[in-house]
């Protein structure tokens, strides 16, 4: 053997019966395939005709968008979820089939009603009998029912996503909070969301259609009533398709106890709902949001039925024209509107002063967390007041039923109640500014759309095109901002590795 020869190894034995490839015979790519369960994308270019279009790149793109929008803040991909809703709705009510006469509706007015139906707010600087056609209606409906699930969805998921960031006992928390038992099941939790709608939408409209058939005489015009009024009064929109509203109907009291109860329901929020269905009324199996809900709420609703009917029983223009039995009934129903109801029952410029500050107070409230109701919600008043309550006492820990508040949940709480303060003040600036009116209507209008309850001095129909705009960043910010501010705030949590000398400011 010379120098130059070797004894074949074990590796170009293999090489010689074809087990490893030689450079020379390297593989050419291959279409793509699944090894092992995974996705191996095709190497080389792409054959002849496979080139995308511009509207697959456009909408590829625009999936792209979305999804990284939805990936960096689920707060985020919410408003711009709403947003692309109201233009869709805004471009459908302006056409001119929506309208009775058959014109284009302005774009200021045609926005407007999109955002208050989404928004279920109520609030409409046009008559909604005498200015949209049948299908103009039929749109107005559409969008309260997808904006009410929308709402109802999208607080759930901000739960779903703000329990994510928390750890195992705080999500045990929270599913048992929830009820569904399903933390991480999205499509199971929006099931539930959905059938639990439609369910007391449904509840509601068995009631409501046979009166309305008696009111109208037509078997037609009897259902359509019910579905809207259902439709309305369990999402707290306020929509009335009367020309005179709720005035023709206010001495039927199967209508008047019925949208009250649906208001109500509506306003008390999904995860309340839920643990009522399943608990009924054992109060030791309530969590504490459910026990805080149900509490402020009942007595938001028997103590605003109380002042009001002191401030309007000797009122000949509201309640001093009934009865007793009917005093007591429309003060009931005057409280439970004015939290996020939005229907009416007479002029609201009739009312008292007093009465109209407290309607004021009742509509930034609002309704429950996670609700169709607007405002700052409930909990937030039973938060802060439970926290004036222990600092009063000199508690150094919030606590109500058993149960310690959590420090991160009075800040939110703080930092929600600053921010509807903050908006109501400058829109109402604003208001007062473009309409060149006192502060006492622009205030309420302020507030009713802020709150999302629809009630109205009037002041919204007179209004030019940019107090129109105003309100309609108020309706937009009312819906969703705060739903989505407090989720940003709970889902913002950072662990810093130090920790500041502690003193104590001066504080009144």
């Amino acid at each position: 053997m010379t120098r130059h020869q070797r004894t074949p190894g074990p590796w170009s034995r293999r090489r010689a019966r074809g087990r490893i490839p030689t450079p020379s015979s390297a593989p050419s790519p291959r279409p793509a395939a699944s090894v092992r369960g995974r996705f191996v994308p095709r190497v080389g270019p792409r054959s002849p005709g496979t080139e995308g279009t511009g509207l697959w790149t456009l909408l590829d793109r625009l999936r792209r968008f979305v999804a990284s929008v939805a990936g960096a803040s689920p707060a985020r991909a919410a408003l711009l979820a709403f947003a692309l809703v109201i233009l869709v709705f805004t471009a459908l009510l302006s056409l001119p089939f929506a309208s009775r006469t058959g014109r284009i509706t302005a774009f200021h007015d045609a926005l407007f009603v999109a955002t208050s139906a989404v928004s279920v707010t109520g609030l409409t600087p046009v008559n909604t009998a005498e200015h949209w056609s049948f299908a103009g209606q039929l749109v107005i409906l559409v969008a309260m029912q997808i904006g009410g699930l929308g709402i109802l969805s999208m607080a759930a998921l901000l739960t779903l996503a703000v329990s994510k960031r928390l750890g195992v006992r705080s999500k045990l928390i929270t599913q048992e909070g929830m009820t569904t038992g399903r933390i991480g099941e999205v499509g199971a939790l929006l099931r539930v969301v959905v059938g639990t709608t439609f369910l007391f939408e449904g509840v509601l409209a068995v009631v409501l259609v046979p009166r309305f058939m008696a009111h109208a005489g037509s078997l037609a015009e009897g259902l359509w009533n019910g579905i809207f009024y259902s439709v309305s009064a369990f999402n707290n929109a306020g929509f009335t398709i009367h020309p005179e509203g709720l005035v023709p109907l206010m001495h039927d009291p199967w209508i008047i106890w019925t949208l009250m109860a649906g208001v109500f329901a509506g306003a008390l929020g999904f995860p309340v709902v839920m643990v009522l269905l399943k608990q009924r009324w054992r109060w030791s199996r309530w969590n504490l949001h459910t026990k805080l809900t149900v509490t402020t709420t009942v007595a938001l609703v028997l103590g605003g039925a109380l002042m009001i009917g002191v401030f309007e029983w000797s009122n000949q223009a509201t309640l001093g024209q009934f009865g007793v039995a009917e005093r007591i009934q429309y003060s009931l129903f005057g409280s439970v509107m004015s939290r996020s109801g939005g229907f009416a029952l007479y002029d609201i410029n009739a009312q008292s002063a007093e009465t109209l500050l407290l309607t004021d107070a009742l509509m930034f409230v609002g309704g429950g967390s996670a609700s169709t109701a607007g405002g700052i919600k409930v909990t937030t008043l039973a938060v802060m007041f439970l926290a004036i309550v222990a600092e009063a006492r000199g508690d150094r820990e919030v606590t109500a039923h058993g149960r310690t508040i959590a420090p991160e949940s009075l800040r939110v709480a703080i930092s929600v109640l600053a921010l509807g303060a903050t908006l109501v003040l400058v829109g109402t600036m604003a208001l007062v500014a473009i309409s060149d009116e006192s502060l006492q209507r622009p205030l309420f209008e302020v507030l009713s759309a802020f709150g999302t309850c629809g009630l109205t001095t009037g002041l919204t129909a007179e209004l030019p095109p940019a107090g129109k705009y105003v309100l309609t960043v108020l309706m937009f910010a009312g819906r969703v901002g705060t739903i989505t501010f407090a989720s940003a705030l709970a889902l913002r949590q950072r662990r810093n590795l130090f920790r500041y000398p502690e003193e104590r400011p001066i504080i009144g």
